[in-house]
């Protein structure tokens, strides 16, 4: 490497350049709220659902703020996954435990949890040596 281009890269990151967004959190694992909300990932919905299937099952248990559902572009069908926003904590928390509680969309049993999870600490998971 010339000695120009070590020059380049070290002005390269000077001011903000290297600095970035991050959200506050506390130790340990468990969810982790995006820049914009608390977004679940559901497994498992039925192909032929429809939009209004997974946004109904959902606003009960608070408003929704965004809802992402996937669609096979070749077949049209859903792709079996969605993303459901909420503002609040509580409502997805309410959501994850009363969906995956009930009877599914659509007839079918579909699996909720988080879509972002926070990892756990470090040193928090022990090696198994191998024999």
């Amino acid at each position: 490497m010339s000695k120009k281009q070590t020059n380049d890269n070290a002005d390269r990151y000077k001011g903000d350049a290297g600095n970035f967004q991050s959200l506050e959190s506390d130790e340990g694992p468990g969810p982790m709220k995006s820049i914009e909300g608390w977004i679940l990932i559901v497994k498992g919905i039925h192909e032929e659902a429809q939009e209004d299937d997974v946004f109904d099952a959902f606003s009960k248990y608070g408003p929704i703020k965004n809802l992402h559902l996937n669609l096979d572009r070749r077949t049209g069908f859903v792709k079996g996954y969605a993303l459901v926003e909420f503002n609040e904590y509580a409502h997805a928390s309410d959501a994850i435990n009363g969906i995956n509680k009930s009877e599914g969309i659509c007839g079918k049993k579909v699996q909720v949890d988080w879509a972002f999870k926070k990892p756990p600490k470090k040193g928090a998971l022990k090696q198994v040596k191998k024999q």
